[in-house]
């Protein structure tokens, strides 16, 4: 039964998530656009980067919220009621001392903000204005009920916030999108995002309240339970500070070193990959819980077994995904930003292995997050990113964005990969790896291939137009997806999966 559920919520979650992310890659794009030819690529560039910085006033979370939707986990399974309400009060007290030292930290690194912009700042903008706006959004996030989510998605139900956003970015991006292309003020335009983080963090907890009453940031954990808790937000900072330096570092980098211009048409580029990735991302992050909870309850073999199925599935869609982007990334950006705005083909394929690696690395990290393997992989994310940033502030200055991409993929594969497998089999699954590596290097391996032939098949269409491309992405899902049915239909894992996907699509119907 509880297999059942979990697969259900999965679902549920996937579809949701999906439909949200959909939305949520349509309407940035909408407004990049705008910005793009509204305001001009400095601007854009400018939005960028203090996404980024943001990102890395991030670090105060330390992943406090990973720490107690994992501490939901058992409590939930077990309907203790008065745990979960401790709990809630800790993550209250927790997310607001965040948001304080968020505000007093960004306040301190005011003075330095001009430092990260080479050239190109817009003419009329002060760059300590935008900063602050940003900062006071970012605190807000915090500060306004952000605990109330952690219920939603330790009982698997992230489509209830995805609705809520759905609603809450329609809004922002018609706001700002008229902003934009009428008055072109950037402060407003950040004023709106500001009231639009507040009423996302408002309603959200409103239907939390709705759908679990019983919850209340009520009750005190036995100091034992709060030591275990610390213990995995400890544990969780150098993961936190790994997240941030490999996020934010590409986008800082680049701003400092070659401009908000030269920034700008990297985050063209990069836009379409975290457009796909957060496709990708709905899934992870639907199956998450589920895996916490099946660790929980089920045996060893039972998870290892979910983990090879996981990682067909995870193959099979990012193979597809590179295949499409290998095709497509170019004929795309020509329709997009114009010819003066594209990168060298070389670029794409560095964003493509940029992409697969990521989602194989996400993998790993999806289980090492539900089976709540902080301790031991303490210190591979940072020192994982600390690779990538020595790596890009060296590569940027000899071979530019080429540096910036491979550094990242560098690091992950000669340090971070290895080392969170060697954890997670040593830890959870207590075998050797080298089974499921040599699955890796298969799907690998096929991927190559397929997206090799793929993009030969589909640049043989002519033309540059908007005919063009849906061609081109017709052939492209088609013929990737044919050739790796061709390479995987006699994997046990295959089988599995379609009777997956078969009870799923039975259950829908």
């Amino acid at each position: 039964m509880q297999q059942e559920t979990r697969v259900r919520n999965a679902s549920r979650n996937v579809v949701f998530g999906m439909f949200l992310k959909g939305y949520q890659i349509l309407l940035p794009f909408i407004m990049r656009t705008a910005i793009m030819y509204y305001m001009g690529d400095g601007y854009l560039g400018l939005n960028s980067l203090f996404g980024s910085v943001l990102w890395v006033l991030n670090l105060a979370e330390l992943g406090v919220g990973s720490a107690m939707v994992y501490s939901m986990y058992q409590p939930i399974i077990d309907n203790d009621k008065e745990q979960i309400c401790a709990l809630l009060k800790l993550y209250q007290k927790y997310y607001r001392i965040i948001g304080l030292v968020i505000a007093v930290v960004g306040g301190i690194l005011t003075p330095f903000i001009p430092y990260l912009v080479k050239s190109d700042m817009p003419e009329g903008v002060s760059i300590y204005v935008v900063y602050l706006l940003n900062l006071f959004c970012t605190c807000m996030s915090y500060w306004l009920l952000a605990y109330k989510n952690s219920l939603l998605t330790a009982h698997q139900r992230n489509d209830v916030a995805s609705k809520v956003m759905l609603v809450t970015n329609t809004f922002q991006y018609a706001a700002q999108l008229v902003v934009v292309m009428t008055i072109g003020d950037y402060y407003i335009y950040l004023i709106v995002q500001i009231f639009t983080q507040i009423v996302t963090n408002l309603v959200t907890a409103y239907f939390a309240n709705k759908m679990y009453p019983e919850y209340k940031a009520v009750g005190k954990l036995p100091k034992e339970t709060v030591k275990k808790i610390n213990n995995r937000i400890r544990d969780l900072f150098t993961m936190k500070v790994g997240q941030v330096i490999v996020s934010s570092a590409d986008t800082i980098v680049i701003s400092a070193f070659l401009g908000l211009a030269a920034n700008a048409f990297y985050n063209n580029y990069y836009y379409v990959l975290t457009a796909v990735t957060g496709i990708m991302n709905v899934v992870f992050v639907s199956c998450t819980a589920g895996i916490g909870n099946s660790i929980l309850v089920e045996t060893e073999e039972k998870n290892y077994t979910d983990l090879k199925k996981l990682s067909f599935i995870i193959m099979w869609l990012a193979g597809m995904c590179s295949a499409v982007m290998l095709c497509l990334y170019q004929p795309f950006m020509r329709l997009w930003v114009t010819e003066k705005r594209m990168l060298p083909f070389a670029v794409v394929v560095c964003m493509v292995v940029y992409f697969f690696i990521s989602q194989v690395n996400q993998i790993l990290i999806t289980y090492k997050d539900a089976a709540g393997i902080w301790h031991e992989d303490r210190f591979r994310p940072l020192v994982t990113a600390l690779v990538n940033l020595v790596l890009n502030i060296i590569l940027v200055q000899f071979i530019g964005i080429y540096g910036v991409i491979l550094s990242t993929v560098i690091s992950v594969l000669a340090v971070g990969m290895p080392w969170i497998l060697h954890n997670l089999f040593t830890v959870l699954f207590k075998r050797n790896a080298w089974e499921y590596i040599r699955k890796l290097l298969y799907y690998t391996i096929v991927t190559t291939i397929v997206c090799t032939l793929t993009y030969l098949v589909a640049s043989q269409i002519p033309g540059v137009g908007i005919l063009a491309l849906i061609l081109k992405a017709i052939v492209s899902v088609i013929v990737s997806n044919l050739l790796m049915f061709v390479a995987y239909f006699k994997m046990g894992e295959f089988a599995e999966v379609k009777k997956l996907v078969i009870r799923v699509l039975k259950r829908q119907a």
